[in-house]
């Protein structure tokens, strides 16, 4: 990506989409002071770039029951394990994000599940592979 090809206008049309990516084209053109058609042909280019990489939801996941807000720290047995444990946590619905870290554990889970028995049945999963560290959130403050 050439940053010289970036310009106010278009970091202004991505903050916009940033705070509600339901905005037409239009209403930001109204913001950025420009067409519509012009604001769509900077979003083509803001994705053909990789600058907007997709789009995507803010969610409330409590109100679908899904109330234990879990991250694990992972702690790998062994170094032929990765591979089936990163397969491991793609089909597994209630693992949210992964992050492979440097540092402290191997791998970073976000979890959510409904309640603390089938948490305990992913931790029961996750031991397959190696250890854990697990902290519950008890408040989201951001």
């Amino acid at each position: 990506m050439a940053n010289q090809s970036i310009d106010d206008i278009d970091l202004q049309i991505l903050q916009a989409l940033l705070n509600n990516a339901l905005l037409t084209h239009k209403e930001i053109g109204e913001i950025v002071h420009l067409t519509g058609q012009a604001v769509g042909a900077r979003v083509r280019k803001l994705q053909d770039l990789g600058v907007i990489d997709g789009y995507t939801i803010r969610w409330n996941p409590e109100r679908i029951g899904l109330n234990v807000h879990a991250f694990l720290i992972v702690f790998m047995n062994s170094n032929q394990a990765h591979q089936a444990f990163r397969k491991f946590v793609h089909s597994a619905e209630s693992v949210t994000e992964v992050h492979r870290v440097g540092g402290e554990g191997c791998y970073w889970l976000c979890i959510r599940t409904s309640d603390g028995s089938e948490l305990n049945k992913l931790l029961e999963e996750v031991l397959k592979y190696g250890n854990y560290k697990l902290s519950l959130s008890i408040e989201k403050i951001k």
